[in-house]
């Protein structure tokens, strides 16, 4: 969550800045489980 906070002060995009925050996550901590819970729910702007 950290990590997509600090993408959303770079891009106001929400669903770029979740994007983001779940690849840099992923090259961090390969499995699933740490990267793959989070969706965006309402709108992306």
């Amino acid at each position: 969550m950290s990590e997509f906070y600090h993408q959303l002060q770079e891009n106001s995009d929400k669903a770029s800045a979740l994007r983001s925050a779940m690849l840099g996550t992923m090259e961090q901590y390969p499995e699933p489980i740490a990267w793959a819970g989070f969706t965006l729910i309402g709108e992306a702007r």
